[in-house]
Parts: structure tokens; C-alpha cells; sequence
């Protein structure tokens, strides 16, 4: 075992990474229990951190320019080592979940893991998380002082795109140099065509929870939709607050719905061109596809405008999804049809 094996194994026994990160997310604790040991504490690690990140900007009760000034000094930190401590005392107090009150309390533990890390890992989690960390600042400026009564809108199908890569597409890219660094063999594809298909991994996931969420981003002020194509249709951010014009909004919503299929259609191609013998990071990669292709399904028929009948994959059905993935590993064929055998859009 090499120095750097070495370290990835005590990082890896760390407390932080295994209670804490059961506590924050227990979807995302699942996926992480199953990745190979190599890549399991740097996408572990990479998530704790984002979650900081995360936490720190939905904490409304807080000004805004403070958050995004802790966000900053959080950035800083993680891109250079210092002793120097990070206290949040306002910022801990305001969270009503006990487990994201004890990761901002133990975020210096964090970032002390950080740089145990090999230089190329680190810089790939650096990395990562700078993109992650200025893109919730951009959305602080954005909707920062937003509400349901004032809501803010993005600009531009070009803002939607630059939004998806920095909260997701720049995590598949991540996760897939990490996996292509350290286990074998290497995939078949092309590593440039494999990490374009993981961004468009993320981006896909990030366009399914946008569709799915409009009611809980609007009654927030946030309105993710671009307000031109809006406007094409004769609505405003405004107007999506109620229901009844959901039909008039479908036809625009219907074209997002295509894109977001498409992306996903792209992501099972990325786990398809994974190595059969990577069948942990394949299994942890389809199972976020599989649900996302369902809850495509849920909102091609349901009013998604509609706060009290929110479109979401149940938890029985997220089960089937997970024990049919598993039952049909063995069969290669069997296991490229699953997209069509839990959900009715398939992936053509």
C-alpha cells in the first residue's frame, strides 16, 4: 500500500464522514456507502463541504451579505491551508436541523481533512467546490431579497444553462475524474466524451429538481424559469403562483421537459459506458437517473403548479427502482433497458 492509499484509508475511518454525513443526508449516505473504497472519502468529503455551502445560503434568517460573506471565507479556506478558525456563532443558531448545526459547528474538521489529501485530489475538490460555492453567491445576489410577494426571475436560457453546471453539472464532471484517477480499468470511452456526458449528468438531475420544485422556488421568490420565454406565452414569474394557468404554461414547460430527457437520456449512456466491473459506481450513478427519468413521468401528466399535490417519486416506488437496478446487474441487456422498464418516457 502507497503512502497515498494509506491516507485515503484513515480519511476514509473518519467519524465526520460517516456519522455526520449519514445525518445531513441519508439518500446521499446510501450512494456513498456503496462507491469503491478508493473514491468513496473524496466524493464523501467533496459533499460535506457542498452541504456547508448550501447551508450557509438557505439560511434566510441570516442578511445576506453575510452569507455571502461566510461564503467567501469558507471558499478561501478551502483553497488555502491556514490555522486560522472559521466561527459561524449566527449562522449555527439559526438552523432548526440539529445535524447542519453540527456540520457548520465542525467545519474546521472539514477542512482539515481537505489537505490530508494528495495534491491531485484536493485540487479536484478545491476545484469543485469553488464553482459549487460561487454559484450560491450568484444566487444570493440574484434572489437574495426576493420573496412570493417580489419574486426574481433568471434572464436568459443561458443563465438556466450557466446555473445547472455550477450546483451540478461541474459535480459529474468531478466525480468522473475522480473515478477515472483511481479505479480500473479505464473506461472504453474516450475521458474528454465521458466527462462532457457527466456534466450533462448533473445538469439533467439539476433541470428535473427545477421543473419539479416551481411552487416551493416561488413561494421563496424564485423563479428559475427565464422570464423571456415566460413572456412569449403572455406570463409573468407572477402568474405561475396560481394553479389555473398551468395549461398555459405547458407548452413552454413541455420543452424543458424534453431537454431534461434528453440530458438523462445521455446520463444512462454514461453509465452504460462505465466498466461492468465498476458495478458500485454504476449502481450509484443509475439509481438518480432512474429516478429522475420517473419523476419526468409525474410531471408530464401532473398540475406542476400546484403546491399541495407535489410531484414525487415515492418511497416504495424508489425501492422497486433500487431492487430491480440490482436484480438485473447480471444480464447486460436486461440492465440497458431499465429506463424504459421503470418509467413510461424510456430513453428512446
Amino acid at each position: 500500500m502507497t503512502l497515498e492509499n494509506a491516507n485515503h484509508h484513515r480519511v476514509a475511518s473518519e467519524p465526520l464522514l460517516k456519522d455526520l454525513l449519514r445525518d445531513v443526508s441519508r439518500s446521499f449516505y446510501l450512494t456513498l456507502r456503496i462507491l469503491p473504497e478508493p473514491v468513496r472519502p473524496q466524493i464523501g468529503l467533496a459533499y460535506l463541504l457542498a452541504r456547508a455551502t448550501d447551508t450557509i445560503a438557505d439560511t434566510g434568517a441570516v442578511p445576506v451579505e453575510q452569507r455571502i460573506a461566510a461564503l467567501g471565507d469558507l471558499r478561501r479556506r478551502i483553497l488555502a491551508p491556514t490555522m486560522e478558525r472559521i466561527e459561524w456563532p449566527e449562522l449555527r443558531a439559526h438552523q432548526s436541523s440539529p445535524a447542519e448545526r453540527t456540520l457548520l459547528e465542525r467545519i474546521n474538521e472539514a477542512l482539515a481533512l481537505l489537505f490530508q489529501f494528495a495534491p491531485p485530489d484536493r485540487e479536484l475538490i478545491q476545484r469543485v467546490l469553488s464553482i459549487i460555492s460561487e454559484g450560491q453567491e450568484l444566487d444570493l445576489l440574484r434572489f437574495g431579497r426576493a420573496s412570493r410577494e417580489n419574486i426574481a426571475a433568471l434572464n436568459s436560457d443561458e443563465e438556466l444553462h450557466d446555473y445547472t453546471y455550477r450546483v451540478a453539472g461541474c459535480v459529474g464532471e468531478f466525480w468522473t475524474r475522480i473515478c477515472v484517477a483511481h479505479l480500473r480499468p479505464k473506461p472504453g470511452v474516450e475521458t474528454e466524451i465521458l466527462l462532457e456526458r457527466g456534466i450533462r449528468f448533473g445538469r439533467g438531475l439539476q433541470l428535473v429538481n427545477i421543473l419539479r420544485d416551481i411552487p416551493e422556488d416561488l413561494a421563496n421568490g424564485r423563479c428559475y424559469l427565464p422570464w423571456p420565454a415566460l413572456r412569449i406565452i403572455g406570463l409573468e414569474p407572477t402568474d405561475l403562483l396560481n394553479p389555473a394557468n398551468e395549461p398555459k404554461l405547458r407548452p413552454v414547460y413541455n420543452e424543458w421537459l424534453k431537454s431534461a430527457e434528453g440530458h438523462l437520456a445521455t446520463a444512462w449512456q454514461y453509465v452504460l459506458e462505465l466498466p461492468r466491473s465498476w458495478w458500485r459506481v454504476r449502481l450509484a450513478c443509475a439509481w438518480p437517473v432512474l429516478i429522475g427519468f420517473r419523476t419526468l413521468d409525474l410531471l408530464k401528466t401532473g398540475n406542476v403548479l400546484n403546491p399541495d399535490t407535489r410531484l414525487k417519486v415515492s418511497r416504495r416506488e424508489i425501492k422497486s427502482i433500487l431492487w430491480r437496478s440490482i436484480v438485473r446487474y447480471p444480464s447486460e441487456r436486461a440492465w440497458a433497458r431499465l429506463p424504459g422498464v421503470v418509467s413510461d418516457s424510456g430513453i428512446g
